[in-house]
């Protein structure tokens, strides 16, 4: 019960019902015991009920539902609360990494223009590490592994290849697209993006 109830398995959405975080039961229990949220009762995407927590406590916990035990019975756990009073929805700065590198560049190699498909694609520092460049949003593209082989350490025009945008540091994104459905909660997916173009 106590790892339940500590593991970040509860979506939080603002009062405009957008999701901007995920919580731990723990929190979530406290942040509806104290009216700052309600917990979601989700019966499907048609049927979204907020719930106050003294009625919570009253819900029947379903088959598919984790739950704590307490000295009044089971309380189920909420997958999703709504807070009361936040409205904003915090942006992040897309971190680097290979993933949020390839989405920014939209899974095309930078130089030939292809889709690539999984596992065709890799990092290409634009000014080779070997020659100084680093390992950044402005320095580096996504590129076909086979056209990256060939660039090896050399300028892309001393490869004969011209890139097609200059690379740059992606804008902040909402929180939003950086949350990630880790568990696979089946409730999580009315509110979150299934296409996400970075991570936190």
């Amino acid at each position: 019960m106590e790892e339940l109830l500590h593991s970040n398995r509860v979506l939080v959405l603002n009062r405009s019902w957008q999701a901007i975080s995920i919580t731990s039961p723990a929190h979530a229990f406290c942040q509806m015991m104290s009216e700052t949220a309600r917990g979601l009762d989700i019966q499907g995407a048609d049927e979204l009920v907020p719930v106050k927590w003294e009625n919570w406590m009253q819900l029947d916990v379903r088959t598919q539902d984790a739950w704590v035990g307490t000295a009044r019975g089971k309380i189920r756990v909420p997958t999703v609360i709504v807070l009361a009073n936040f409205s904003k929805v915090p942006k992040r700065q897309a971190k680097f990494s290979a993933r949020a590198l390839r989405e920014r560049d939209g899974n095309r190699c930078q130089y030939t223009g292809r889709i690539l498909k999984p596992g065709e694609g890799n990092i290409d520092h634009v000014t080779p590490r070997s020659r100084g460049g680093e390992t950044s949003w402005t320095n580096c593209v996504w590129a076909c592994k086979a056209v990256n082989a060939r660039k090896a350490d050399k300028l892309p025009h001393e490869a004969n290849l011209k890139l097609l945008k200059r690379p740059t540091k992606p804008s902040e994104i909402p929180v939003t697209y950086a949350l990630r459905n880790a568990l696979g909660i089946t409730d999580w997916k009315i509110f979150l993006p299934e296409s996400m173009p970075g991570e936190l």
